[in-house]
């Protein structure tokens, strides 16, 4: 088995396609709709899906926002330079809601970024990636 993909419901498909697009520079892997039960999928990522994970964007067309609820906490995406990396996205008009630093309790450099849903994304330096707090 392996992990194949992560949904988020969107309430602008094209505004969410463009951040994550541009922003995030995945790449836009496929797309479809639903005419009968008025929906549109779009599958992005760095890979193709037969090798990566991906995100699954879902816009139900009579939607146009969502409550957060409680329980979903961020998805998260390795980068090699986390300063540079932010300093592109704020360029692009990202909101970085958590500027670069180590984490609380730990030496692991994070970063957050916010997706025009208000969805958080955490951003990870690679060099740190799989190494939990960055203590071992």
């Amino acid at each position: 088995m392996r992990f194949l993909h992560t949904m988020l419901r969107v309430g602008n498909l094209e505004r969410s396609i463009e951040f994550y697009t541009t922003a995030l520079k995945m790449r836009l892997l496929r797309q479809s709709e639903n005419t009968e039960y008025r929906y549109t999928l779009a599958f992005l990522g760095y890979d193709d899906e037969a090798t990566g994970t991906v995100l699954e964007l879902t816009y139900n067309w009579d939607t146009n926002e969502y409550d957060m609820g409680s329980a979903f906490g961020h998805l998260a995406i390795g980068c090699d330079d986390i300063y540079a990396t932010c300093d592109a996205l704020k360029a692009a008009g990202a909101t970085i809601c958590r500027e670069p630093g180590p984490v609380k309790g730990g030496t692991t450099v994070i970063a957050f970024v916010e997706d025009p849903d208000g969805y958080k994304i955490e951003l990870i330096e690679n060099k740190f990636a799989g190494k939990g707090l960055g203590d071992n």
